[in-house]
């Protein structure tokens, strides 16, 4: 009797256990849990960390995160308005926010993943069939101005007016209308990459290199005439400088021969016969050379002070 008494203790002892082990658990921080009780949910989820008690053997709890988590869309080729096809790599951001109707509705996150990949790439392709690549590529505080010449052209006669973040604000609105009766609220949408297909990345290289070289041959013609103006510029203002350096120079000249005019001529009026015997020397000096011969009569004035030292 004693015996079976102490395996009926030892019993109640491993029971104990059993139910402390699977009637407790702990959640931890950054996750929910929703009970279930023979897979059908039981109760409100529970979305505070720390120890909880649930029946053992009977209930079951499921876990979720609670944290933001992201999405990462495949690579599809899509066609624009304007008929190019383009990649577009699209990411997201999406969390739990209703454990119980995702629990009845999706159950896990893979199938999450693969729920959200049917809603935003089917959002995405209906928004980019809806506009031209012109609005997919070009940031929303972008003009149409600020952009190069050639893709300004592909534009005539479409007016800009989404762009690409103003694109995926509408995707977002639109998904996120989808997402909640799935118990899963959608943050944000966003355009990692915007690729053309391989047929016609070729033919935007080549436009790219022709623009490039447009652009090149306009800033060396546009330097070449502001050189031209800045040599024309030089050469009038050494012109205006030269000249007048000239002007001050016969204006000077023009007063120096004045005063020296001045000069001879009060020189003059001093001693008029010295004056003309000197200018008559000097003379001598410029006519009469070394290999000079003259023939002139003997009344010639250039001899009259010569005949005046001879004593006559």
């Amino acid at each position: 009797m004693k015996q079976l008494a102490q395996f009926f203790l030892a019993g109640l002892v491993v029971l104990a256990i059993a139910i402390i082990y699977d009637g407790f658990y702990i959640l931890e921080e950054g996750t929910q849990a929703v009970v279930t009780q023979f897979g059908a949910p039981v109760g409100d989820p529970v979305t505070d960390a720390g120890l909880h008690f649930k029946m053992p053997f009977i209930q079951h709890t499921e876990i979720f995160d609670k944290r933001i988590q992201i999405w990462n869309g495949q690579p599809n080729q899509i066609p624009t308005n304007d008929k190019t096809f383009i990649y577009l790599d699209v990411t997201a951001r999406w969390k739990i926010t209703n454990a119980l109707k995702f629990l009845q509705a999706v159950k896990t996150e893979s199938r999450a993943q693969s729920l959200l990949s049917d809603i935003i790439d089917g959002t995405v392709r209906d928004m980019v069939n809806k506009n031209d690549l012109i609005e997919i590529i070009r940031s929303s505080d972008w003009s149409v101005d600020t952009m190069s010449e050639t893709t300004a052209a592909d534009t005539i006669g479409t007016k800009p007016k989404n762009g690409r973040d103003q694109i995926s604000r509408h995707v977002l609105e639109i998904a996120a209308k989808i997402t909640p009766q799935y118990g899963i609220e959608l943050i944000d949408v966003m355009f990692k990459r915007v690729n053309y297909i391989d047929s016609v990345r070729l033919r935007v290289f080549d436009r790219m290199i022709s623009e490039r070289k447009r652009i090149a041959a306009e800033k060396r013609s546009m330097g070449e005439g502001q050189k031209a103006e800045i040599l024309g510029t030089v050469e009038r203002r050494l012109q205006e400088i030269i000249s007048a350096a000239n002007k001050e120079a016969m204006t000077l000249k023009g007063k120096a021969d004045a005063e020296a005019t001045a000069i001879y001529a009060a020189a003059y009026s001093l001693d008029p016969d010295f004056f003309a015997f000197y200018k008559t020397l000097e003379s001598y000096r410029e006519v009469v050379g070394g290999n000079t011969s003259l023939v002139l009569s003997s009344d010639s004035q250039i001899y009259q002070y010569l005949k005046s030292v001879s004593g006559k």
